[in-house]
């Protein structure tokens, strides 16, 4: 009996970049990715704080310590977010083609 061969075909790899929420902080605070990748922040503040677009798509509501928000980013664009608990905690993500 005649088995064909069997061939792997590589997916397409999932992007992805981490954020740190910390020392009252987005780390790092700018990050530029291509369209389609998911961005995770994490809280390693002992504070609660949120990952919120100044304008756009995203809000996280509160994070308290060791919990995460994930977001993927469909659309091209710069995309500006805070901690509204902590406003002048201030964070950018570019999002490429």
């Amino acid at each position: 009996m005649h088995m064909p061969k069997a061939t792997a075909q590589p997916g397409k790899a999932v992007a992805a970049k981490t954020v740190a929420i910390k020392n009252f902080a987005f780390a790092p605070a700018a990050v530029k990715v291509p369209v389609g990748t998911t961005v995770t922040w994490t809280n390693t503040d002992e504070e609660p704080h949120t990952v919120s677009a100044t304008s756009g798509p995203f809000r996280s509501g509160t994070l308290m310590t060791g919990a995460t928000y994930r977001y993927t980013f469909t659309k091209p664009g710069k995309y500006r977010y805070l901690c509204t608990i902590h406003p002048f905690m201030l964070g950018t993500v570019v999002v490429t083609q």
